[in-house]
């Protein structure tokens, strides 16, 4: 019978299982008998329970577990916590060191919960429900739950065509696939990020938006799952977790709009970090320069062509033969780095390098030093695993090991160091998923599979052109200029050492023994090997998942946190080397509160259209539902070569995306810098004119999206919930709170179909007012260097007057504040002001805004001064002809109105140090 407790909502509606999965013969899984429910304890906000085997175990891909514990908590009103485990801790669950668990807030009362648990006792289901509706929103009576050794299954009801969004990473369309769809959640070097397969990162959670509302799942599991959507001729729909291991651990949002979801989520997994002012800048990175002086003469030609360049990007082109923390002495030496860097730091300009996890297996000091901290992955004998990368055969870190953040933190220090080494600003990290690429399973001979690696490096060449501005190593032979003193790193001497340990104890969630940690009966769908081990299955082309960590804990459980984990001690070695400073480190591979450490790129996409429209879904996942804000895709895309319209169209959407950098992949692919077409180069300083004057605009949304997780980059359906016309779009979005982005997405195209919901939008640039009725409206002759851009009535925006060839100029610039009157004829916003660069800041400065009608005031307080003031009001869609505006009650002078647009702009001249009025006279 049904058990519903006095502290739970009555009545709950179930679905049975027999009605959502046929038990065909043919199911292996359909004799599973699932668990029954006993010794169920409650209290005001918590359940407990034993769950036991209800009838003869299956162990189809594994053994069942005889005996469970079920632990339900209220967090908050709109928060709950289900977690089923083994009684003796041993199964293996994410550590808290790599994901915080937040806390249950004190004096919670399920009464008053906005969503509610109850359960099935025999055979144990349970169901989450809307407080007030009664409103299903999470069934597992679909089918019975599944708990075995090397095997999880739990599937819930959905409703029919449901709108899902996440499960990623993916480039698959936004709003989710429902029939015969599998997300497979496993980390893999995904080239080309194809569709239908599992990319770099992995974030278990989805949002389901309904008419009624919005709610959220988050799956604390990082084991290689499959995540299955599927229907019977579009009726019985399910979603259904298939993972390898851990426990069903999850947690429930109540919503109910997607941005409550979203800070919901963000106190889960944890706020975005705070990023430096800077990091907003345009970026340009190639793979391929062939030395120092090819990516100084591309920093010198965006000067040359008048494009604004905040930092400047090396691959692993800089590196002597492939190795990390070293530099190519012929191509690349110390003495020309640090040139640049000086350079660069001289024209307030930043530098960034790449970092890879593998270090190469050969005598030079940083293999040296880690083998003499002991930190790499080792086989059961004791002897390091070898693998295969850019640099040829390789070693691993051990993310988990005692000593690592010591070694990282000790090779950040020397490498980068401001005086013997480059002295970097940011740091970009690659290959942790970890990739494994050269190597087939089981890698047994990696010199093998090293043939080739490191590539042949490019010719070494004396400086073809002069660079008006650098030293003499950047000039032609005989041209008068300052000589730099040439540096070298002094290596050490190779110490290879290996120790045999106790690898694996049992208990304190280190995982079950006896399992199969390469070969799991399940097979996931891999798209690196789904053959079930027999061609590498989870092994193949990155660290074989029986490697044990210096903890104890298999690979075959952490595997997709190698890459967070490789982020966390890489911001930890930033701050270490710069203690005041917020670092900016992208990453390639992520888990589920990635964003509370790093940012991330999108990956090796392809230059062609589909990657172009795919990158715009890519990073909504990542900025509105993942909580990673600082996201971006390779612009004028990495692979292949571009062409002139294509770079055109992605140099203009690219700039409405948080991290904005345009990089290209090795020769033979053409060059793509901005400034290679004329028609590329007025496009990007037209748009780059754009995005910096927004510049504290998005910085105030990304430090709102820091505070509570509201998204700096929303889907429509974000701010329209009730529109379901929104719920499948993915080619416009909003950047920040207002700007809607409405880029032309079809090759040879000067036409796009915008969809208005009904509301009042300005244009951007002629500031002429377009009512939405909840239909599309067609925009023509948008040329390839254009982007459409409207402001969302009631929203105001503060922006520069100007912009500037940097960030650092363009904090020079005074504000005006746009002021697009919304369909109630009102408005609000705000702005964030400090010091664009310090972890712990002084002082900051907080403003908000309003408009009633008639009044607008700012309003805040006041720890930073800018420098800088308020140069003017400009309100859009007041109709009619004021008689009059005051500033501060008194009459201002200079102020006028648009004839064509109705535009009304007030001269101000106020510091951003004190509150101040403009009052509207009618």
């Amino acid at each position: 019978m049904a058990l519903v407790l006095s502290w739970l909502v009555v009545g709950l509606a179930t679905i049975s299982a027999s009605s959502i999965l046929p038990r065909a013969s043919d199911d292996p899984l359909a004799s599973c008998p699932g668990y029954k429910a006993s010794n169920v304890k409650t209290t005001a906000s918590s359940l407990t329970a034993d769950l036991s085997l209800a009838g003869t175990a299956c162990n189809v891909y594994s053994d069942d577990l005889k005996s469970l514990t079920l632990q339900v908590t209220y967090d908050n009103n709109d928060r709950i916590h289900v977690k089923i485990q083994d009684p003796a801790n041993n199964v293996y669950q994410i550590p808290t060191s790599v994901l915080p668990r937040p806390d249950p807030s004190s004096g919670v009362n399920s009464k008053n919960a906005n969503i509610q648990f109850s359960y099935k006792a025999s055979p144990f289901s349970f169901t989450i429900t809307r407080a007030k509706t009664g409103e299903v929103l999470f069934d597992t009576s679909a089918a019975s739950i599944v708990f075995e050794s090397q095997y999880l299954r739990l599937r819930t009801a959905l409703p029919d065509n449901p709108n899902l969004y996440g499960l990623g990473e993916h480039s698959d369309p936004f709003r989710l696939n429902t029939t015969d769809y599998i997300r497979t959640l496993w980390s893999q070097d995904a080239y080309a990020i194809p569709n239908g397969a599992n990319l770099y990162g992995n974030h278990p959670v989805y949002f389901e938006q309904r008419v009624t509302g919005t709610h959220g799942v988050f799956f604390v599991n990082s084991n290689g799952m499959d995540i299955k959507l599927n229907n019977t001729n579009g009726k019985n729909q399910y979603l259904e977790y298939n993972t390898l291991g851990g426990v069903l651990d999850f947690y429930f949002m109540a919503g109910p709009t997607p941005v409550a979801v979203s800070q919901q989520y963000a106190k889960v997994v944890g706020l975005p970090s705070m990023q430096a002012y800077w990091t907003f800048g345009f970026h340009n990175c190639r793979y391929g320069y062939q030395d120092a002086y090819a990516v100084a003469e591309a920093v010198y030609n965006y000067s040359k062509a008048g494009i604004p360049l905040e930092v400047m990007w090396t691959d692993i082109d800089y590196m002597d033969r492939r190795r990390v923390f070293s530099l190519d002495p012929d191509r690349f030496p110390l003495s020309m780095m640090q040139d640049l860097n000086h350079y660069l730091h001289g024209h307030n300009q930043r530098q960034i390098v790449m970092v890879d996890p593998a270090v190469a297996y050969q005598d030079y000091p940083p293999y040296n030093n880690g083998a003499q901290d002991d930190i790499w992955l080792k086989r059961s004998n004791g002897s390091y695993w070898l693998g295969v990368v850019w640099p040829g055969v390789t070693v691993f870190p051990d993310w988990f090991n005692t000593k690592i953040q010591q070694y990282w933190n000790s090779e950040f220090s020397t490498f980068f160091s401001p005086q013997n080494g480059v002295d970097i600003d940011g740091l970009w990290i690659d290959m942790n998923e970890p990739s494994n690429f050269p190597c087939n399973f089981p890698c047994d001979n990696p010199y093998v599979a090293a043939v080739g690696y490191p590539p042949e490096p490019p010719a070494v060449r004396t400086p073809p052109r002069p660079l008006p501005g650098f030293p003499c190593a950047f000039q032609p032979p005989g041209t008068n200029c300052q000589t730099s003193a040439r540096r070298d790193i002094v290596p050490s001497s190779f110490r290879p050492i290996a120790r045999i340990e106790v690898r694996q104890a049992s208990g304190a969630q280190l995982g079950l023994p006896g399992r199969n940690l390469l070969y799991p009966k399940y097979a996931i769908h891999n798209a690196a090997g789904t053959d079930n081990g027999l061609g590498g299955g989870i092994s193949n082309h990155t660290v074989n998942t029986d490697i044990i960590h210096q903890n104890g804990l298999a690979m075959y459980d952490t595997h997709n946190l190698y890459g967070t984990m490789m982020s966390t001690a890489s911001r930890d070695a930033m701050v270490n080397r710069r203690p005041a400073e917020r670092p900016l480190i992208i990453t390639r591979s992520t888990f589920a509160g990635a964003g509370a450490k790093v940012g991330h790129w999108l990956g090796d996409n392809v230059s062609d259209w589909p990657h172009y429209r795919w990158s715009i879904r890519t990073m909504l996942a990542f900025a509105s539902i993942y909580q990673v804000p600082m996201v971006g895709s390779d612009v004028c895309g990495y692979a292949d070569n571009t062409t002139e319209q294509l770079c055109n169209r992605w140099a203009t959407l690219g700039a409405f995306s948080p991290f904005y950098r345009n990089h290209n992949g090795y020769e033979p692919n053409i060059p793509q810098e901005f400034y290679q077409w004329a028609s590329v180069t007025t496009a990007a300083k037209k748009v780059i004119d754009i995005r910096y004057r927004l510049l504290d605009y998005i910085y105030t949304a990304l430090y709102h999206q820091t505070t509570d997780g509201t998204p700096l980059v929303n889907p429509t359906f974000y701010l329209y919930p009730q529109d379901s016309k929104t719920f499948g779009l993915e080619l416009q979005y909003f950047y920040g709170p207002s700007l809607l982005v409405s880029p032309v997405t079809e090759e040879n195209s000067t036409s796009v179909q915008v969809y208005l919901p009904k509301d009042t939008f300005y244009d951007f640039y002629t500031h002429a007012k377009v009512q939405g009725n909840g239909a599309n409206i067609e925009l023509d002759d948008v040329d390839y260097g254009s982007i459409p851009l409207h402001y969302r009535g009631g929203v105001i925006v503060p922006q520069r007057v100007a912009s500037a060839m940097t960030t650092a100029d363009v904090r020079k610039q005074d504000f005006e504040i746009v002021v697009p009157v919304g369909s109630d004829g009102t408005a609000s916003g705000e702005l964030y002001l400090d010091d664009g660069i310090s972890l712990v800041q002084k002082g900051t400065t907080y403003v908000k805004f309003s408009f009633d009608g008639r009044i607008f005031s700012m309003k805040g307080t006041y720890g930073y001064n800018p420098g800088v003031g308020v140069a003017r009001v400009i309100f859009l869609g007041l109709g009619g002809r004021p008689s009059g505006c005051d500033v501060d009650g008194q009459g201002a002078r200079g102020w006028g109105q648009n004839s064509t647009t109705g535009a009304v702009v007030v001269p101000v001249g106020k510091s951003l140090t004190r509150d101040f009025t403009v009052s509207i006279n009618h």
